[in-house]
């Protein structure tokens, strides 16, 4: 390859066959479909992107064992990141058996949609945290800012566990209101073993989807944890209810653009595709079990 690789930190499939009584609810009409790699694939190719990292979106292994499926048979598909309940008094031999695959490379309790914000600081998780360092897997977290204290709690306590905040822990920037949200991430991009996704920030801007609206809350993120420890995402496709691949992927741009300071060429290749493939493990050239440019399904 002539150039750094591209890749896409952060994306979903899903089919609406297995989503009954699961978001998105019908009245979404952006994204109630089924979205599977060929629909993926004219955006991919359009933006130059050589690889993603698929993210489930359903509390289910079953889910998991689909998306690994397709990762057998896409060779775009280059990790991904699975769900596996953390309390279950098996959970480090489930996470074993999931590991077996070549392509899990993370797992992701959905935090967000739980009853308890205090979730993961119970240390009913840490066996599976420490079978997740064990097999060398990454724990995404999809947290709002009202998780940030406990998510705080569990990195303190699993310094050895790498850890990413999905979608900058969807701060307020419909509201245009900063703090807490930036103190509690500060406190977060202290520990060297967090990193942070540039994801997902669209869809939290309401009617302000624009750069500037943005800018602050990039601009926080990009002093907290540096050009080293940040990693953009398309969220696609719920990435639909506010933009589309391309506008989303050229804002990326304009942002980095406007950080203080400046990025160097290094850091624009980092974060966009070199911080992603050392935080997953990631192998860009590593060609799929069965490739093939068609969905499965």
């Amino acid at each position: 390859m002539n150039r750094p690789p591209r890749i896409d930190a952060h994306q979903h499939f899903w089919r609406l066959a297995d989503r009954q009584g699961q978001w998105p609810p019908a009245q979404l009409h952006a994204i109630y479909r089924d979205f599977l790699p060929a629909d993926l694939a004219p955006l991919r190719g359009a933006a130059g992107v050589d690889g993603t990292v698929l993210v489930q979106s359903l509390p289910s292994e079953d889910d998991t064992r689909w998306m690994l499926s397709l990762a057998d048979q896409q060779a775009f598909i280059l990790g991904v990141v699975g769900w596996v309940d953390m309390k279950a008094a098996d959970a480090p031999a489930r996470i074993t058996a999931l590991a077996s695959h070549p392509r899990l490379k993370g797992l992701r309790p959905m935090l967000q949609d739980l009853a308890e914000d205090e979730w993961i600081a119970d240390p009913a998780v840490d066996e599976a945290a420490r079978a997740m360092v064990q097999h060398g897997l990454v724990f995404d977290a999809l947290v709002l800012p009202r998780h940030l204290p406990a998510l705080h709690s569990f990195a303190l306590r699993h310094p050895g566990l790498r850890i990413v905040i999905d979608h900058g822990a969807k701060p307020p920037i419909a509201s245009g209101e900063i703090e807490p949200w930036r103190s509690q991430m500060a406190r977060l991009a202290a520990l060297p073993h967090v990193a942070c996704k540039l994801s997902g920030l669209l869809t939290e801007a309401g009617p302000r989807r624009s750069a500037d609206a943005l800018r602050p809350y990039v601009q926080a993120l990009w002093e907290l944890f540096g050009p080293g420890r940040l990693l953009w995402g398309s969220d696609w496709p719920v990435l639909r209810l506010a933009g589309d691949y391309d506008t989303w992927l050229a804002m990326g741009h304009t942002l980095l653009d406007a950080m203080d300071p400046p990025p160097t060429d290094a850091d624009r290749a980092d974060l966009f595709g070199g911080n992603a493939m050392r935080l997953y493990g990631l192998d860009v050239a590593s060609p799929s079990t069965n490739p093939t440019t068609n969905s499965p399904c």
